[in-house]
């Protein structure tokens, strides 16, 4: 009969233990619960959360948030069409620039490659502000061209510096044998470099999914035709809209109870689950890559 391994450990390193998993479901709890009062919330009634506030569990169900928002199914279904589009090619196209411009800074026979790091890094430091880059774009066509919520996102310093740092790591006997094989340097690349530094691209590649799929002000600055919108924009004028309408039935009603029919707390609550699904839905896929990626990038060098 097998013994517990545990059984045989001291007692301080039992308790230890004990411990360290109470603090890390006590933290997780903390993580989790306000998702779970979103999700709550965006079920409940709006009149119920003006008296009452938010809860874990609704004590009076509706869908009407949701409704609201569905109201047009066409439009929100456009809206998710597009952002997905823009988050699948921007990420991809950021992973491609990053990953190659990361190989070239940490080749050590690139002799130009510390100059060109303190070039890349510079920009960092000072740019131009935003309205000679609304005019450089407005003269690049991009007014009403979803490439205008793609280009701000494909090259990153920071996810840059960190992919440089992890190919570092990489043992540079690996190039040298492949070269002597005969293999130039874009079948390295692609056939070496890129499939070892797995963990440090799904790690940027969260970080920029996360950040174009979250794009708004762009669209507001360069997108005006509503058949572009992405789900982002879309649900803030639609919040905006709802909230304006709310300010003036509560200004205009005799019946103040009117206003409170108006569901503009749940349905900020509903919005972000609509916007927060996706990415929930593909976090668990990449997390075993990102503590991975993410350690290792910034520590290596």
């Amino acid at each position: 009969m097998k013994t517990n391994k545990f059984n045989k450990k001291p007692i301080e390193y039992r308790i230890f233990l004990v411990v360290v998993y109470i603090f890390i479901i006590a933290v997780s709890l903390i993580g989790v619960l306000p998702f779970i009062m979103m999700l709550s919330g965006s079920f409940t009634s709006e009149s119920y959360i003006i008296n009452h506030g938010y809860s874990l569990i609704p004590k009076e169900f509706s869908v009407l948030a949701y409704k609201t928002i569905f109201e047009n199914p066409d439009k929100i279904i456009s809206a998710y069409v597009i952002t997905i589009g823009i988050t699948v090619v921007g990420t991809l196209l950021s992973l491609l620039l990053s990953a190659m411009t990361a190989y070239v800074l940490q080749r050590k026979d690139f002799p130009w490659r510390n100059k060109l790091s303190y070039f890349i890094y510079f920009t960092t430091l000072f740019n131009g502000g935003l309205t000679p880059w609304y005019m450089l774009m407005m003269k690049l066509g991009m007014k009403n061209n979803l490439i205008a919520l793609i280009i701000p996102h494909i090259f990153s310093v920071f996810n840059i510096l960190i992919m440089r740092n992890y190919m570092n790591g990489i043992p540079h006997e690996i190039t040298e044998s492949a070269k002597v094989d005969g293999a130039n340097d874009f079948l390295i690349f692609a056939k070496l470099i890129m499939p070892l530094s797995k963990p440090v691209l799904a790690t940027i590649a969260l970080f920029t999914g996360l950040a174009v799929w979250n794009e708004w002000y762009n669209c507001m600055l360069f997108i005006s035709d509503t058949k572009l919108y992405t789900l982002q924009y879309y649900l803030y004028n639609m919040l905006n809209n709802a909230a304006a309408m709310k300010a003036l039935v509560s200004g205009t009603s005799t019946d103040l109870l009117a206003s409170t029919d108006l569901p503009s707390e749940s349905t900020k609550l509903a919005m972000a689950m609509i916007a927060t699904g996706p990415i929930l839905l593909l976090y668990p896929f990449i997390q075993k890559y990102f503590v991975k990626g993410i350690v290792i990038g910034a520590v290596k060098g």
